[in-house]
């Protein structure tokens, strides 16, 4: 809702009639100088408002929110930025070469759940228990691990617990592989109902062509 794009929708909107209007004014009704002026920036701002206001209005209609829904969801989204900004530094700090992949692939999935709510708002009602439990678990474990490792003397308690830690990193990862699924469900049903309905249409056309070919052997 706003991206640069709409952004810069907005001023180029605004700033053509802004200049428009007080040229108008100015030359056409014989207005003052400062009192054109003033009639152009007030339509420029006038301007750059409303189309706010329409964007955003489209914006909501066209994923079927309401305002208080996607103000509720763009808090939750803001401050599920801030953990993720905080769990990809802490993972990067984790010097455990063996799960490394693990840790990369870890967060290639928790960005695409998190691009997927950003672009798609209402999608973030499949995804709540990412936002609410999974990615919270995340940023302690990491975080943690990241403390306790950095300690200059390791005792065996130390490493049973660095290791576990690991370990739970590990089936934290299929639980959130299992959130991104649970995203894009709705998506791998409409495009299973698209497979299936291409498959009968092929169906259909061979039966067709059989059909034609044995009337002419006829």
């Amino acid at each position: 809702m706003n991206s640069f794009v709409g952004f810069a929708f907005r001023v180029l909107t605004a700033i053509p009639l802004s200049v428009s209007v007080w040229l108008v004014s100015y030359f056409a009704f014989d207005q003052t100088f400062l009192l054109s002026g003033a009639f152009g920036v007030g339509t420029g701002l006038l301007t750059y408002w409303a189309g706010g206001v329409i964007q955003r209005h489209r914006f909501l209609k066209k994923h079927g929110l309401t305002r208080r829904e996607y103000q509720y969801i763009k808090r939750n989204l803001d401050e599920a930025k801030r953990k993720l900004t905080r769990l990809h530094k802490a993972m990067f700090s984790i010097r455990h070469f063996p799960t490394l992949k693990q840790r990369m692939e870890f967060m290639r999935v928790t960005r695409r759940i998190y691009r997927l709510t950003r672009k798609e708002p209402k999608r973030f009602y499949q995804a709540e228990q990412f936002y609410f439990s999974h990615l919270d678990s995340a940023v302690e474990l990491a975080e943690k691990y990241v403390f306790l490792s950095s300690q200059p003397k390791k005792t065996r308690e130390l490493d049973q617990s660095l290791q576990e830690t690991r370990r739970t990193l590990d089936a934290l990862t299929h639980h959130v592989e299992e959130d991104l699924h649970r995203v894009i469900a709705e998506d791998i049903d409409q495009l299973n109902f698209e497979i299936d309905v291409a498959k009968n249409s092929i169906e259909k056309i061979k039966d067709s062509r059989i059909h034609d070919e044995s009337r002419r052997l006829k």
